[in-house]
This record gives C-alpha cells, sequence and structure tokens, in this order.
C-alpha cells in the first residue's frame, strides 16, 4: 500500500524564538512529555478547522522514549533509593499521547512504535482502513548522552498532521458510489424478477 499523504499542518520545537520548553502538570524530571505535548499542540494549533471534525489518531515515533526518566529511575533502583509514582505512569510513551488526545479532543486511536518508517506505515494503515480522518505523527527523540557530559542539548521534536491526498479521496469515494449504484441496480433488478 502506498497511499499518498497530504500534510495539513507541520510543528517543531525548538522553532526560533523558543526559549525554555512550557511545564506539563504531572509530568516531572524530564522534558521528554512536555516535548511531546508542546510540538504536538503546536502542529494543531496550525491546521485549518474543519467540519464536521476529524477523527484523528495520534502515532508517536520515538525509538528511546524517555531517556531521562529511565536514567532517573535506574539511578534511584541502583542506589537502593524511592522510586516516585509518577515515574510509573510516565515511563510509559502512551500516557502523554492520551494527554494530547484528552487535550485536544483527539477521538482516534493511539500508536507508539520506534521509527519513521513504521510511524509512517502506521498512518497509511489507519488512514487507508478509515479508522482516522487525520493522523497527527509526532517524532521525538532526547539526547542518549546526557547534557551534563556533553554540555549541549539535543532533545528535538516534530509533528505533522497527515491525511490522504485529496484526489485519492476523491477516487475512493466515487469507487464507493459505484459499488452502491450496482448494489441498488443488482437489487432493483431482483425485484422486478
Amino acid at each position: 500500500m502506498r497511499a499518498g499523504l497530504e500534510v495539513l499542518a507541520a510543528g517543531s520545537w525548538p522553532e526560533p524564538g523558543d526559549e525554555e520548553l512550557p511545564k506539563l502538570a504531572g509530568f516531572v524530571h524530564s522534558s521528554f512529555n512536555p516535548l511531546v505535548a508542546a510540538t504536538a499542540g503546536r502542529c494543531l494549533q496550525r491546521r485549518l478547522e474543519s467540519a464536521p471534525p476529524a477523527v484523528t489518531a495520534i502515532v508517536l515515533v520515538t525509538s528511546l522514549g524517555d531517556v531521562a526518566s529511565a536514567t532517573h529511575v535506574a539511578e534511584a533502583v541502583d542506589a537502593g533509593g524511592r522510586v516516585g509514582p509518577l515515574f510509573f505512569f510516565q515511563s510509559v510513551p502512551n500516557a502523554v499521547a492520551g494527554h494530547v488526545a484528552a487535550r485536544w479532543r483527539l477521538t482516534g486511536p493511539v500508536v507508539c512504535v520506534d521509527s519513521t518508517d513504521a510511524g509512517l506505515t502506521v498512518a497509511r494503515l489507519l488512514l487507508a482502513d478509515g479508522d482516522a480522518d487525520e493522523v497527527l505523527v509526532i517524532l521525538l527523540e532526547q539526547a542518549a548522552v546526557p547534557e551534563a557530559i556533553t554540555g549541549a542539548g539535543h532533545e528535538t521534536a516534530a509533528a505533522v498532521l497527515l491525511a490522504e491526498r485529496a484526489t485519492e479521496r476523491a477516487a475512493e469515494r466515487a469507487a464507493e458510489r459505484t459499488d452502491v449504484e450496482r448494489t441498488a441496480e443488482s437489487t432493483a433488478e431482483r425485484g422486478t424478477s
């Protein structure tokens, strides 16, 4: 399947003028979750209003997940320390994807994958199967080496809101109409025989 995709909106972090990443209530220690929420929000703010509201799926793409929280938990466990309960919740990438869905009233499926290719494949499948009208794909990577060691932050995120190309949607609708017409004609013929 090679569904053609159309970009409806895009956003990234950082963009020119960005200084400090906004905090995200309920998520601590790491910038992973705030980065996902800020980038997704930026992209969704840029989309054109659609009527009726579209079913929007979320596909979160991250090969390593929340590196900072995982490192913090590992260090606490190694030292025999206590790990706060929020770290369990936020260690699951779906947690922030669910937050984004609730905040923006997105009603489609939520999927997390580990590569851009997998993310685009899932987006195409969700669109082709009719599970979503549009898909918000968020790509996020945190530096595997902490900023304290490298002296520089390497956290970036990008989000795109995708849909099937309008020409492909029109062709599919025409094919569906033709199928409906054939069924109606067949039913009418059987009724007159």
